[in-house]
């Protein structure tokens, strides 16, 4: 697994979020006065006012327990995991995949996955969203070559820079003296 999360689309992750009692994934759009507004990641792209005391969870923020020696693992590192070894989809069928079948999906993600803190429904969710974001922002996944060369850009100028700057003031002081 790569710890070059920051070289993919994973920032996306920010702006999807879960809202509880609510099937599916959605991008969130703005904050209002009277809660935020999302849109529904699915063909019918509905925007819907969440009120303020709806559970929203960003993407970002959720983890997986483990009992390694991290606590848990960000949801993008296992999704980056699901990606290299399912690729665009994800066939289990949650509805129909026994307990086992899903306990041992996620043993091959995430071998140290605490079985204690994180439930069959867990991974079905897991699943679903993999499977959503795969879908309909597909682009999460996708290496971002130009942010990784941008970072690498500014520091090759600001290293030019003070040559410039230096052979400037050098010139301006030639003027002075003349």
């Amino acid at each position: 697994m790569s710890d070059k999360v920051e070289s993919t689309g994973m920032d996306l992750l920010k702006e999807i979020a879960n809202v509880s009692g609510k099937g599916g994934l959605f991008r969130i759009l703005k904050p209002s006065r009277a809660g935020v507004i999302v849109e529904s990641l699915d063909e019918k792209h509905e925007k819907t006012l969440i009120g303020p005391t709806a559970r929203v969870s960003v993407l970002k923020d959720v983890s997986i327990f483990t009992d390694g020696e991290k606590e848990s693992v960000p949801l993008e590192d296992v999704f980056l995991t699901i990606r290299e070894l399912h690729g665009e989809q994800v066939d289990l069928q949650t509805k129909t995949a026994s307990d086992k079948e899903l306990i041992e999906f996620l043993v091959k993600i995430l071998p140290d996955f605490d079985r204690s803190k994180v439930y069959v429904s867990d991974i079905k969710k897991i699943i679903a969203w993999y499977n959503i974001l795969s879908k309909y922002v597909p682009e999460i996944f996708v290496v971002n070559a130009e942010a990784t060369e941008e970072a690498e850009v500014p520091a090759a100028e600001e290293v030019e820079e003070p040559k410039e700057a230096a052979a400037k003031k050098s010139s301006k002081k030639e003027k002075s003296d003349a």
